[in-house]
């Protein structure tokens, strides 16, 4: 739940550039959140250097993955139906072969290769590397695994492929695991604890993208706000560091001033931030840099202490307010996104309202928003029971959602009559006489072609908006081009 899902990304497959040399077919898919799509990046890289080049026809390929999400149980259930259509074309094509990677690996492996037989493969998200190891053990007839989770590994050591579809925007992740124990998240089981990236090796991956002609990136991880890099090894064994590892330790305002200072015409976003994470010296770093955006991530799933007790959120009602003022103050054209759940177990009339309240108090500018599905593995769905009535959980994030409607309305009209800068990504879906990108608070910006393209960084002086886009007209180049 700490990590946003794109449903417009989801069951998108992975094409990349394909090399002369390599003879075999790899068709790769991915759901969940950013973090995954990054993965399916490093695992093609893996697979070129193996003699796969990707493709997007399902049929001709020798090897077919798919890059799984256990956060919510329609994505599982989404991905089973997937798996159901690959070994559907598998029984036209024997030789094909079927892998799961990533979240839903490491909780249904035994499910998937012994009871269900569905799949060859099954290869959890510290173990890419094993691939090549994996694929010639299918290839002798045998099923192949490993779902172990690492200490050390940051894929730090890989330049991820990326995919073809923009060239202007990629996703560079610093951190892997995570160690709050959220009651009701899977990632701490399908991820493991958290570990950093080596700053230079993340440095050297920038400077590839810049090299290449990218113009923004997203440093990812699932509490980017908690980066620390000491040498190696798991955050939660930094205090047995040495005194001089303590001492030239990089925590996360520090690898956020190095990436900005760096690469002063590029655009820097980083998600997902933890309330109890986020310290004020990143919000001046934020204020300091023009190239950082003006955007936040800031879950904060539940309203009412209680259930934030209950999910054991490290942070209360009043703090996450209290550091909702901090940013106000310190990044007052911030834009703040959130993360929500209606129905938790046990959550009362008066919690929702609660949770209602402090939406009123915030007006995010925009947000993901479920209502609660139980999680197996995790210490809710081991201890908890889900008592919440469908209809009930229906009700409360239908109420969510429209309030969170009337806000987006709210935070998009302050832009009207302003101009924003927009980094132009793609041709518009309306219109192919509009460009759209999104200016630095991460909201969506239509405006006609002009003389302009894709990769440019354009003044727009806004005009009207809805609740998710602004429109406007373009009044020149930015001095960031």
């Amino acid at each position: 739940m700490e990590k946003i899902i794109e449903e417009s990304k989801q069951g998108e497959s992975l094409v990349l550039e394909n090399k002369p040399e390599n003879t075999k077919k790899l068709f790769i898919e991915s759901y969940g959140c950013a973090m995954n799509f990054s993965d399916s990046e490093v695992v093609a890289s893996i697979l070129s250097d193996g003699g796969y080049n990707t493709t997007s026809v399902l049929e001709e390929a020798d090897l077919v993955l798919v890059n799984t999400c256990s956060i919510r149980d329609k994505a599982e259930q989404t991905i089973r139906k997937r798996l159901e259509k690959y070994n559907a074309v598998k029984r036209t094509n024997p030789k094909m072969k079927v892998g799961v990677l990533g979240c839903m690996a490491e909780r249904l492996k035994s499910q998937f290769l012994e009871e269900e037989k569905i799949v060859d493969l099954v290869v959890g998200p510290d173990a890419y590397k094993d691939l090549p190891n994996l694929l010639a053990e299918v290839e002798e007839g045998r099923d192949a695994i490993n779902v172990i989770l690492s200490k050390e590994e940051t894929y730090g050591d890989i330049s991820p492929v990326r995919l073809m579809s923009n060239g202007i925007t990629a996703l560079v992740s610093i951190t892997r695991g995570c160690d709050n124990m959220c009651t009701f998240c899977v990632v701490p089981f399908t991820r493991g604890r958290e570990r950093s990236r080596e700053p230079q090796s993340i440095m050297k991956e920038i400077q590839d993208l810049w090299n290449n002609g990218y113009k923004e990136i997203t440093l990812l991880g699932q509490n980017v706000d908690s980066y620390l890099w000491y040498g190696g090894g798991l955050k939660k064994d930094f205090v047995n560091a040495s005194e001089m590892q303590k001492a030239t330790a990089v925590d996360f305002d520090q690898l956020l001033e190095m990436v900005a200072v760096g690469f002063p015409k590029m655009r820097i976003r980083f998600s997902t931030s933890n309330p109890q994470d986020m310290h004020e010296s990143i919000l001046h770093v934020m204020a300091k840099y023009p190239n950082i955006c003006k955007h936040i991530h800031l879950p904060v799933q539940s309203g009412s202490n209680r259930i934030l007790k209950e999910m054991n959120r490290l942070h209360s009602r009043e703090e996450y307010m209290a550091l909702i003022d901090k940013i106000r103050t310190i990044v007052p054209d911030a834009s703040i996104s959130q993360d929500m759940i209606a129905g938790f177990p046990t959550e009362t009339e008066q919690d929702h309202q609660d949770t209602m309240s402090l939406m009123e108090y915030v007006k995010y500018n925009f947000g993901y928003m479920y209502s609660y599905s139980e999680r197996p593995g995790t210490l809710a769905g081991r201890k908890m029971k889900d008592d919440v009535e469908e209809e009930t959980k229906a009700r409360r994030l239908q109420e969510i959602v429209d309030l969170q409607q009337k806000h987006a309305w709210f935070r998009s009209e302050e832009f009207v009559g302003k101009t924003v800068e927009v980094l132009v990504e793609k041709v518009s879906k309306k219109s192919k006489e509009e460009f759209s990108g999104r200016n630095s608070q991460s909201i969506t910006v239509v405006f006609p072609k002009e003389n302009y393209k894709i990769g440019d960084f354009v003044n727009v002086k806004i005009t009207s908006c809805t609740s998710g886009t602004l429109k406007g007209e373009a009044v020149g180049l930015s001095s960031m081009n």
